[in-house]
């Protein structure tokens, strides 16, 4: 589904990513740990189209996106790619519903169709009777999972996570955890999460271990 290959981003005379090289199967997720400035979320940024490296590629089903002009490369990342992050970004003024509608508006589907489909992935992630509610009437736990459904609404090949579970309290990052699992099993979703959170780690299909710009250490789960 994903290879990165001699990915290396400079930030003045600092090598962030130094030559990494990674693969990453259809339906697998896999997590990144490592300590705090080894790499990590520039690594997911890249592998993500967020930025530009200064040597490697990135083929998402076997599509070479550092290779697409600006504007399809946008489109590619709409249409291919989920992003979760540590702060869920949700549009404050917007509903629950409508915030996951966003990338289906953006690729151009008509309200009626996108509202359905945001419906049916809210559903999926356990949000099926808080639609209307704006992201200051939900907790954040459920602020996260209606970043996960707005991730996940295209049906993306990829699904990047950044410190998903950061900001939550222990009861409701062991229950994300699960759900990424569920996800996995019944809709075949690839994730690549970032995290320094043992238990989320251990429950992944492959932990990779950054230092120093480069990954130095790979375990199967």
């Amino acid at each position: 589904m994903l290879v990165a290959k001699n990915l290396v981003k400079n930030y003045a005379t600092r090598t962030v990513v130094n030559d990494v090289s990674l693969t990453v199967n259809k339906g697998e997720i896999i997590s990144i740990v490592g300590p705090s400035g080894a790499g990590k979320s520039t690594l997911l940024h890249l592998i993500g189209a967020l930025d530009k490296p200064d040597n490697g590629s990135v083929l998402i089903a076997g599509t070479d996106i550092l290779l697409l002009p600006s504007k399809k490369q946008a489109r590619f990342r709409n249409e291919h790619l989920g992003f979760v992050f540590q702060f869920h970004h949700l549009l404050p003024e917007f509903s629950a519903i409508e915030n996951v509608s966003i990338p289906l508006w953006i690729k151009g589907l008509g309200k009626k169709e996108a509202m359905k489909r945001a419906a049916e992935m809210l559903n999926e992630v356990g949000l099926g009777s808080r639609l209307e509610n704006k992201p200051g009437e939900l907790s954040g736990g459920e602020q996260q999972r209606v970043a996960i459904a707005r991730a996940l609404v295209n049906h993306p090949s990829v699904v990047m996570a950044d410190e998903p579970t950061g900001n939550l309290d222990t009861a409701n990052a062991h229950a994300l955890h699960n759900l990424f699992l569920q996800l996995r099993d019944k809709l075949g979703q690839t994730f690549i999460m970032i995290t320094h959170n043992d238990a989320l780690a251990k429950m992944t299909d492959r932990t990779l271990t950054m230092q120093d710009g480069r990954i130095v250490d790979e375990k199967r789960n």
